[in-house]
């Protein structure tokens, strides 16, 4: 089955969207979706994963059954909650780093994770068992609590499609009667910022659409009318202030925030984020021919390669904070952090698609694999590739791999050994003491036995 390029080129404009609304204090924020509608990157990347599970866990689900599909669904989930494991890690260390390196702020506190550092072993079970979730963390274990719903949804599309469909509401109407959530602080009553039973409605819409449950309407006047003026309509709604110049436009927006609530999924969010889809599904319908060229690849390749990309967004962001605040806030520095992890990101999704191809499996053009002539007569290299560029290759290569190897010793700690006592010139009683002092200091099965 054939990738939809269209939805991999969505997710991978949400992510770089992602990076740039979570870099700390980024002037460039303001011009993202975020600021200038009810819906912004996290409900199209929340939606577009629900689209590519439906396509790549539904086939496995009928050729396979709910035994190995679900097993698969699994698999999955263990991915997400090591890549959430995972990302806490990295953003701990490069706090550290950060106050280490840099007499800027408290890194540390301000990412909200001083209690992990203050409270560990308590930290540590918490956050194994999903009860610790600071703030800038939320978003994977949403997506692995929903990850789990999948068998049960299409277990249940095999009895009625309309019936699984239906399951998704019924959990989000639940949500709202009965205030249904995850705690997300062990000493505290905060709850996850992005709660599972209000965010797996999305998901399953797309979910819908991916498995083919749901259809959107056709290219037709009427509903590309209404889906504009919904868009203009939400524009006073939106999270920029400046869009309510009025005292009367301020007061709506009070009255409906339980409704563009973002931690719920706010039900004014999803008719936003439904008229967006609609009107990108007009304007992407059929195939997308620029998706296979070269800049619309790059963009393609990271959102084939969403969950470490993401990982790597969520770093990079915290890590452009910083260099705020070591060179500061003037255009040359917004543009500069922006773009360049903007270029990070991409290069980085180009790279991971490189590796998933497994270039070192592939054959040359006589049929032999790629490095069979290491071998052979050629040695390590074949004989007869002797252009310049390719020694050059080879030399960085090389140096490369030299480094890494030497990057044990390098790091190791080298302490200096203590000065043998036929070094150390001492007199009468200094000498003694001195001798004493060292040799009780050998530690048994070193020098002496115990």
């Amino acid at each position: 089955m054939s990738r939809n390029l269209t939805l991999d080129f969505f997710r991978g404009v949400a992510l770089l969207i992602i990076f740039i609304n979570h870099v700390p204090a980024n002037e460039a924020l303001l011009f993202t979706p975020s600021r200038f509608g009810l819906s912004d990157a996290a409900e199209i990347f929340v939606f577009a994963s629900g689209f590519a599970a439906a396509l790549a866990y539904g086939k496995t689900f009928r050729s396979a059954g709910i035994a190995l599909g679900s097993l698969r669904v699994f698999h999955r989930c263990g991915q997400i909650y090591t890549a959430h494991l995972a990302l806490f890690g990295l953003m701990a260390v490069t706090c550290v780093l950060g106050n280490s390196l840099l007499d800027t702020r408290d890194y540390i506190t301000q990412l909200n994770i001083r209690y992990f550092f203050d409270e560990t072993e308590e930290a540590l079970r918490s956050l194994l068992a999903l009860r610790y979730v600071p703030h800038y963390f939320d978003i994977l274990p949403m997506y692995l609590v929903i990850m789990l719903w999948i068998p049960g949804v299409l277990a249940v599309a095999q009895i009625s499609r309309g019936l699984a469909m239906t399951l998704p509401v019924g959990v989000y109407l639940a949500m709202w009667v009965w205030d249904l959530e995850f705690l997300a602080d062990p000493v505290g009553d905060r709850p996850w910022f992005f709660n599972p039973f209000g965010w797996q409605l999305i998901f399953f819409i797309g979910f819908g659409f991916g498995a083919g449950w749901l259809r959107p309407p056709p290219p037709m006047w009427t509903p590309v009318l209404l889906s504009l003026a919904i868009i203009a309509l939400s524009l006073p709604l939106s999270p920029e202030p400046a869009l309510r110049p009025t005292v009367w436009l301020q007061d709506l927006h009070a009255t409906l925030l339980p409704w563009l609530e973002k931690t719920r999924f706010g039900p004014l969010r999803l008719v936003h984020f439904l008229a967006l889809a609609y009107l990108a599904s007009v304007v992407f319908r059929g195939p997308q021919v620029w998706l296979t060229r070269p800049a619309g690849r790059l963009i393609v390749q990271m959102g084939q390669q969403s969950l470490p990309i993401f990982t790597i967004s969520m770093v990079l962001s915290y890590v452009g904070g910083m260099v705020f605040d070591l060179v500061g806030h003037h255009p040359l520095s917004i543009v500069a952090i922006n773009l360049g992890g903007i270029a990070t990101l991409i290069l980085c999704g180009a790279l991971l698609a490189w590796l998933k191809s497994s270039p070192w499996k592939r054959l040359d053009p006589m049929g032999n694999a790629a490095g069979s002539s290491a071998t052979g007569e050629g040695g390590l290299w074949p004989a007869d590739d002797i252009s310049w560029w390719r020694w050059v290759e080879r030399g960085a290569a090389v140096a490369v791999v030299l480094a890494v190897s030497a990057s044990p010793i390098l790091l190791g700690d080298r302490r200096s050994a203590p000065p043998a006592p036929s070094d150390v010139i001492l007199a009468g009683d200094e000498w003694t003491a001195a001798r004493v002092s060292f040799e009780g200091s050998i530690a048994p099965g070193v020098g002496e036995p115990p």
